[in-house]
């Protein structure tokens, strides 16, 4: 045992977008800054992170002040196609992954 990557793996997964396109036309979770968040069918996407998403739905989490602490609220909203800028891009994860 060497510890080195198995060569099969190595060329499949080369680049870190790699694993990015094992998710093509699959359901993926993808955390946005400003606490925003995203699932939907991962169509395509660049090497700038740009992802074009399907049947989406945004979750927005908005966080009140009160005096007895923060309150979370969320607000959903559903696409029936999206498209992501990839700067705003934090994560990306297969749905199955997360749960």
């Amino acid at each position: 045992m060497s510890g080195e990557p198995n060569k099969e793996e190595s060329d499949d997964n080369a680049e870190p977008l790699d694993l990015v396109r094992l998710c093509i036309d699959e359901v993926v979770i993808v955390k946005l800054r400003g606490d925003r968040e995203l699932k939907g069918r991962l169509y395509a996407y660049d090497s700038h992170c740009n992802l074009v998403l399907g049947d989406a739905e945004e979750t927005i989490y908005i966080t009140d002040a009160e005096e007895e602490g923060d309150k979370v609220r969320t607000v959903k909203k559903q696409c029936e196609m999206l498209f992501v800028r990839g700067d705003s891009v934090v994560l990306i994860a297969p749905l199955e992954s997360i749960r």
